[in-house]
């Protein structure tokens, strides 16, 4: 079984919690990602793996595998395994549309997955939890679709290939097959484990604990007829924050038990506020985060005025000691964007040395976001409600694996 004692609800007096609803560490400290290996009992993504995928996809390792945002596993060495010996599979990732724009943090799993989906010219599908904001975050309906269709386009704007992409929204697409999957997760999932696994209390609406197996089933191939028609043993690879890892949980615990494959997964470690504060940026705090929204004045002004900075008090005190780069939130946003592995190492060396002052840290970083999000924004100004509509068409596609 994977669901044992490490999935029983953490304690009050726990230093850190990380589920899909919360991520905070004790007194605004750093997130431990090693206690949270060990607690979740999945596996560290090493060098060993890197190396495979460039030999399988003769193509240089993404930017967030190089610098290990993309941190943790699991079983993504037997996808590896699988696809050498000429087997395909299909990657499943999601976004809860609780706000009308994306910020940086939210585009991370979006840029990565694009990257795994050309790099092994595999399909795709994205589930929109439109229902699962409309009970957590008291959205109406109709609010929470119109949501869940706005943030497709943030995430089409991405560049996802339209012959290999399925967006699908709960509210529109959960019927069929896919309810006929869920059902069969429920029935495996007592009550006293769904309540270790992700903490529900006797003050949840019933509507919170019939959520998970809406997210475990698109982990099965059967879920989409008309994708995978015949294809039930496809192994599905799912990107996502660590957050998320409860759901998987779950669901690898019981799809044996279905006759369906596990899921795997890889996993990123958190994109931090800007104020460095807790675990991750907040779409509640809106000085918290990058918007993709954001002006370049936007942009310029939160980075000089928000991004914690781990340089001296003074010019003379920097220069004789160097800057905390372990605390320093611009050079950690630097290790996300700047695409250039020896700029990188080279500021880090400066400005760790004392050589190079915060002011110009924080400068470069404007100059790197303000690109990203202004090239974004041009994308995502391109992407009509036929675009959308031809996303989320339930249809076949027809280079599914080509």
């Amino acid at each position: 079984m994977e669901v044992d004692k490490k999935d029983e609800r953490e304690s009050e007096s726990s230093e850190q919690v990380v589920n899909p609803w919360e991520v905070s560490a004790k007194d605004g400290g750093k997130i431990d990602y090693d206690k949270l290996i060990d607690k979740f009992g999945c596996q560290r993504l090493d060098e060993s793996l890197i190396d495979r995928v460039q030999r399988l996809t003769s193509r240089q390792p993404h930017v967030f595998l190089r610098r290990g945002v993309f941190f943790a596993h699991r079983d993504f060495n037997e996808i590896l395994d699988a696809y050498e010996k000429g087997d395909k599979f299909y990657l499943y990732t999601g976004r809860g549309p609780s706000s009308e724009a994306l910020h940086l943090g939210h585009l991370i799993p979006f840029m990565f997955t694009k990257y795994l989906q050309e790099a092994f010219k595999v399909p795709l599908v994205i589930q929109l939890t439109d229902d699962e904001k409309c009970m957590w975050k008291n959205l109406s309906v109709e609010e929470s679709q119109r949501l869940a269709r706005e943030n497709a386009k943030d995430i089409i704007a991405c560049g996802f290939d339209v012959t290999k992409t399925f967006i699908f929204s709960d509210f529109d697409y959960v019927g069929g097959a896919f309810y006929k999957n869920m059902v069969r997760v429920a029935k495996c999932v007592t009550l006293n484990k769904a309540m270790g696994i992700f903490g529900f209390s006797g003050e949840d609406h019933i509507g919170k604990l019939s959520f998970p197996p809406v997210q475990a089933v698109p982990s099965f191939p059967s879920s989409f007829p008309h994708l995978f028609p015949g294809k039930d043993n496809l192994r599905c690879l799912i990107p996502c924050a660590i957050d998320q890892d409860p759901y998987f949980r779950m669901t690898r615990d019981v799809a044996p038990r279905l006759g369906y494959s596990k899921p795997a997964l890889i996993e990123s470690s958190f994109f931090p506020a800007l104020q460095a504060k807790n675990g991750k940026m907040s779409a509640s705090d809106p000085n918290s985060a990058i918007y993709v929204t954001d002006t370049a004045k936007d942009i310029k002004n939160k980075i000089n005025r928000y991004a914690f900075s781990g340089g001296q008090d003074s010019v003379e005190k920097h220069k004789e000691l160097g800057a905390n780069l372990e605390v320093d939130i611009p050079v950690k946003y630097l290790s996300f964007f700047l695409e250039d592995d020896s700029e990188l190492e080279h500021i880090k060396k400066e400005y760790g040395e004392g050589r190079m002052l915060t002011g110009e840290v924080k400068k470069r970083l404007t100059e790197v976001l303000t690109e990203m999000v202004e090239r974004h924004r041009r994308a995502r100004a391109a992407v009509t409600d036929e675009m959308v509509d031809a996303f989320m068409a339930v249809r076949p596609l027809p280079s599914m694996f080509e």
